[in-house]
């Protein structure tokens, strides 16, 4: 009932937006409208305008949300014929919550499980449900864990909380949409404040709701089931992030795919020991009034309270429950896994060269740092240790990594010629990456033996140790001319966007540019940018973002990387003009307009950090 008055009370804020909106259109309107009988002239006709502007936001902002369509919905459709064990199950659950089954249930590749409906007449007639149930839920949890799953999904049918639903998810765009459009100005801020209010209310709602959907849990499955399974979630999100960061990622971003993606994760599942250690370490009890779920702690604390009513939990692997899992997961993958064009390689072959790419861009960062300092086209590992020797360890750092620290520099050369070790080794085939899938990849040579990379790449880092790591490495039958860097420029593959400034003055026109953790990507703006305000240049940034990967930009137009910056000289900060001198010679000179547009806070602060370390002295 409180959740239901909750509801309510949420649809009520809803008309009241459009009230304060129609509201202060009418203040507006009425002030234009006396100021045009009683003062005519410039005033009148700004606030003319203002109340053309209010009214055009809120008409646009509408008009987008009326015409918006639901998205088709994801996943792999799994009818009952295909796992009926699992629709046998949703039979039982929906029986003992006191709800109708869903009609649908659709398999996705995400740690989570929710429900929809397709209602009508504002959520007071029912229409089709539908379940989604994550693949990684159903590899990794028992079956008493998925009832408690499903149970706690069925509970938000049971108690009608999909029912308003769409309407809450469609007000929520009406208001997104209304202040976007009427983002300006105080008429903008007051129903911006408006706009949050009512994301607090609603996210009020769907806390209580959880707690609602728990008692269902609990009731159907048990506490013990349902206690562990919320225990188990974050944990397998972590995991799952944990898996497509180091086994996916690393050749994805190079144009490769492993087959049975999601067949991968269930091997990591089965070989990482140390999620056992994690399911010890207490639940997050981390609370925030923006949050849509209640704190774990809290969410269990309520479930142990409540008395003992479920069946003893069953303790087989869920994934009995859907026997066709393995030709399931292969459809899946096929139907919402964009491959791009990437090359299909089976987990044998996919991994080695995953670990290839991992260490190759810091082998190819230190190979490039040795080119430059000896003045060549391209380096070697010999190279490397002919610098080492010549006490150039602390300059082919600092050219691998300009960002990193003084005292850190023995840190990041002995990384360095690590890398540069392994990609050589496996390079001339006298090594090959051993998977695992309890542990990092490991470098074996031809019989399977470890090779101690680490211990030859201590001693290649000081001068002293140099004339020994080379007899080490010929030992190996590695030759020092192996290991040539795979990439003459920095890759910006994966790089994190840390700002942007737009309409920037250059040699060559107007730049917009994105100020990345491993370089600059300068994109040539519109010619009339130099001499606009601020307006647009923002907005034009961030639709770059969305036009394309930043790889993608940075092959599309100019990547400039850190490391190729020999000196820069900071001339103002505010606003902020650089003049760059890089390795090959090239002037570059960067100047910010005082109409000038930021992507992100204080985007001068982070152009002016990022070019700190090739400042020769202070700036003036």
């Amino acid at each position: 009932m409180l959740t239901t008055i909750r509801a309510a009370v949420a649809v009520v804020m809803l008309a009241g937006f459009y009230l304060l909106a129609v509201g202060l259109l009418g203040a507006v309107g009425a002030a234009s409208w006396w100021l045009w009988q009683h003062e005519p002239g410039a005033g009148a006709a700004k606030v003319s305008l203002v109340a053309l502007l209010l009214a055009g936001g809120l008409v646009a902002g509408m008009w987008k949300a009326a015409r918006a369509r639901p998205a088709p919905p994801e996943g792999l459709g799994v009818p009952s014929y295909r796992a009926p064990m699992l629709w046998h199950t949703l039979d039982e659950l929906s029986a003992a919550v006191g709800t109708r089954r869903p009609d649908e249930v659709r398999m996705v590749p995400d740690v989570n499980a929710a429900v929809a409906e397709d209602t009508r007449l504002l959520g007071l007639v029912g229409g089709r449900r539908v379940l989604y149930l994550g693949v990684p839920l159903v590899q990794a949890l028992s079956v008493a864990q998925l009832r408690s799953v499903l149970a706690h999904e069925l509970g938000h049918y049971s108690s009608s909380h999909t029912r308003l639903g769409a309407l809450a998810h469609r007000g929520r765009m009406v208001i997104v949409q209304t202040v976007k459009q009427t983002h300006s100005g105080v008429f903008g801020w007051v129903l911006l404040q408006y706009a949050k209010l009512y994301v607090l209310v609603e996210q009020a709602v769907s806390r209580r709701q959880e707690f609602e959907a728990d008692a269902f849990s609990v009731r159907v499955a048990g506490r013990e089931p349902a206690a562990s399974a919320l225990r188990e979630l974050p944990i397998l999100d972590a995991a799952w992030d944990f898996y497509l960061e180091r086994y996916v990622s690393p050749g994805w971003q190079r144009g490769y795919a492993p087959a049975d993606l999601l067949g991968g994760f269930r091997r990591l599942l089965a070989g990482r020991a140390e999620l056992a250690a994690l399911r010890l370490e207490a639940p997050s009890a981390k609370r925030s009034r923006w949050d849509s779920h209640p704190p774990i702690a809290d969410r269990i604390a309520a479930i142990l309270a409540r008395p003992e009513t479920g069946p003893p939990p069953d303790t087989r692997p869920a994934s009995i429950l859907i026997p066709d899992m393995p030709e399931l997961t292969a459809r899946l993958e096929g139907l919402m896994l964009d491959l791009d064009g990437r090359t299909v390689l089976p987990w044998e072959d996919f991994a080695p060269l995953a670990s290839t790419q991992t260490v190759q861009p810091r082998a190819d960062a230190l190979l490039r740092a040795a080119a430059r300092l000896a003045g060549r086209p391209g380096g070697d590992l010999g190279l490397v240790l002919h610098l080492v020797a010549a006490g150039r360890g602390a300059d082919l750092a600092r050219g691998a990594d300009p960002h990193g620290s003084p005292d850190a520099a023995q840190a990041t050369l002995r990384d360095g010629i690590g890398a540069a070790i392994m990609v050589a080794a496996v390079g001339c085939g006298v090594a090959r990456w051993r998977p695992s899938w309890s542990g990092p990849a490991e470098l074996v040579d031809a019989a399977g033996r470890p090779i101690e990379v680490a211990e030859i790449a201590a001693l290649a880092a000081a001068p002293a140790g140099v004339a020994e790591a080379g007899r080490q490495l010929t030992a190996l039958g590695i030759p020092a001319s192996a290991g040539r860097e795979h990439r003459a420029q920095a890759d910006p593959t994966g790089a994190e966007v840390l700002g942007g400034l737009a309409n920037m003055k250059s040699e060559s026109g107007p730049l917009d540019v994105l100020i990345l953790d491993r370089g600059l990507i300068l994109a040539a703006a519109p010619k009339k940018a130099a001499s606009m305000k601020s307006e647009g240049g923002k907005q034009r940034m961030v639709e770059l973002l969305r036009s394309a990967s930043v790889a993608e930009l940075a092959r599309r137009y100019r990547f400039l990387p850190y490391e190729e910056i020999a000196s820069a000289d900071i001339t103002k900060r505010i606003p902020i003009r650089v003049a760059l001198i890089l390795h090959s010679g090239e002037r570059l000179s960067l100047s910010e307009p005082w109409s000038g547009d930021h992507l992100g806070k204080d985007a001068n602060v982070l152009l002016a950090q990022a070019l700190a370390p090739f400042v020769a002295g202070p700036p003036s």
